[in-house]
Parts: C-alpha cells; structure tokens; sequence
C-alpha cells in the first residue's frame, strides 16, 4: 500500500497528514476541533479531503484520546469529545470513500515512534507519553498489543498508590496523579507555598503567587537553576521511574521510549527518570540487563504518523 492519511484529534484543531511509506508527511490540512460529537465527524472528513487533493490515497486511520474496541471501528468512551459507542469508522468510510482504521491516540503515537522514531532498531518497546495526564503503548515482537477488547495500555490509570489522590477516573492512587504535567505543577505550587524564599525565580515567572504557577513557569524556573524547580522535576521524575520499573517486570522490553509535552526538557527530566528506574528496577543490584530509556523523537507528529502507517498494516 502506498500513501496514507493520519488524522489527530486534538483539543483544539484536527490535522490530517499524508504520509509515505517512510514516515514523511507530504501534505497537511487543519481545522479547529468543533464543540459538538457530530461537527468532529465532519471536520474530520473535510480535513481528510482536503489533505487528499492532491494525492492518491489508500487508506485513512484515526488517532482517537478514548477506548477503541478490538475491531479499530468504535470510539467505546471519550473524555474530551461526548462520543459513546461512537461508529467512526463507518462514518467517515462512508464520507470519504477509503478504508478507515481508527486507533487510539497513544497507541498510534507509540507505533510512529517504533516504525519511524526512537524505537526503530527495537521489535519490544513500551513507550509513555509524559503529558496532561499519562499514555501509552507497548509493541511487543513487533505487533501493537490492544488486548482482548482493544483497551490495554492505559498506563496513567495503574494503582501507584493503594488509597492515594483521586483521580479523574473515579479510582484513587492512580499513576498520573504523581506523574503527569498536572502533577508537576501541583509539586511546584506545593514546594513554592511551603519555601517561597527558595522559588523567587518560579515566583517571578508568574504572577508572584503559588497558584500562579504554570508548567512552562516550571521548566524555565529549572533551566535557570530555582531550587524549587528542579525539586519539583526531582520528584516527577522519582515517580515516573517507579512506574517504568513497574512495566519493565510486566513486558520486559529492549527500550522505553518517553514521550509527551514533559519529554521536551530533555536530561532536566530524562536523567532524574533514569536514575529512579534504575533504583527501582527489580535485580537491579545483581545485574539485571536494563532497557535504555529513551527519549522520542517524533514529537507531536508521532500519533499522525504512527495513524497513517497503522492504516497501511489494515
């Protein structure tokens, strides 16, 4: 199969990109992300067609923040759009005239990044991306694991914490809650109310209040050296590694590839989260071989691309 068309639902905007064989993205076309489930639909088709003008295209996938059954057809639950039992894939073949897979968001980011990333050169890889909250997929033998009904991965909800914070899921203790972007800001504003001495950069970068404080307050803070910063990346970074060692004794796998918004601070956070992985990692002290943690290279492109190419599979 030749060219293909990745579609990323965000937030704010939806972008359909044509992708090669190799990964590249030849064309895009973006629309704003509209507020109702059925306006999503048809932005998605008008952006598809509209990235497809000048291409003969083979195939369409979809990267969806949500449940998506066994089948790659149904959106079963998403957080940010008001779909349920959502038949995506029909709607929009039925639109556009191509196959349709649909998959979801951090699984299709994760296989971009093992066909055309940082996991290239890797048949196991379990990746997470590191953002709002916590996402993830893992390839193991070279095949994307859904599970039986086409859920798995879902990495920020793992119980870290047994009676621990709550979690917008309705569970307690869950993963994101200690290791996500929310979580990072929660450490900064916690850490700048309780030494606000040792935070007068971070407290400057905002509004000179601990609830003024901003992930992006953060990063800078660090970069220029404010204590309460780097501690707040520290702890991040000591809770994130937990979790890879974690999923290191479920899968095993030759690299962990960390993604997302967070990743972007490159050795600010990757070596805190190299070091706690290791100091967690069961048989650590008598040897055991240690997958590299390695950062993504994709960026935000990751989930378009790994769509496109998941379309091309079937």
């Amino acid at each position: 199969m030749g060219l293909t068309i990745g579609v990323d639902i965000g937030g704010t905007k939806i972008a359909a990109g044509v992708v090669d064989l190799q990964g590249a993205i030849l064309n895009t076309s973006t629309v704003p992300t509209p507020a109702t489930p059925e306006g999503v639909v048809d932005a998605i088709c008008a952006a598809v067609q509209e990235a497809s003008a000048a291409h003969r295209i083979e195939a369409v996938g979809i990267g969806a923040a949500g449940f998506v059954d066994d089948k790659r057809a149904t959106v079963l639950f998403a957080p940010n759009i008001n779909w349920r039992y959502e038949p995506l894939k029909d709607k929009v073949e039925q639109r556009v005239g191509l196959p349709v897979v649909v998959e979801n968001d951090a699984n299709a980011a994760a296989w971009g990044e093992f066909r055309f990333g940082a996991g290239q050169g890797h048949d196991d890889v379990v990746c997470v991306t590191l953002g709002t909250g916590i996402g993830g997929g893992v390839i193991i033998g070279g095949r994307l694991i859904r599970g039986r009904f086409g859920v798995a991965a879902e990495f920020g909800h793992i119980r870290l914490v047994p009676d621990g914070l709550l979690c917008g899921c309705g569970s307690q203790g869950c993963w994101e809650q200690y290791a996500s972007g929310r979580a990072l800001v929660r450490y900064g504003r916690q850490r700048a109310a309780a030494t606000p001495e040792a935070a007068a950069i971070l407290l400057g970068l905002g509004d000179g209040t601990p609830q003024g404080i901003q992930g992006k307050h953060i990063s800078e803070a660090a970069r220029q050296g404010d204590p309460v910063a780097v501690d707040s990346f520290r702890e991040l970074a000591r809770w994130v590694g937990a979790g890879l060692a974690d999923l290191a004794s479920l899968f095993d796998p030759s690299a962990f590839i960390v993604g997302g918004g967070i990743s972007d601070e490159g050795d600010l956070v990757l070596e805190p989260i190299r070091k706690s992985f290791r100091r967690w990692l069961v048989g650590n002290t008598w040897g055991r071989p240690q997958a590299p943690v390695l950062a993504a290279r994709l960026g935000g492109r990751a989930g378009l691309v790994g769509a496109a190419d998941l379309a091309r599979q079937g």
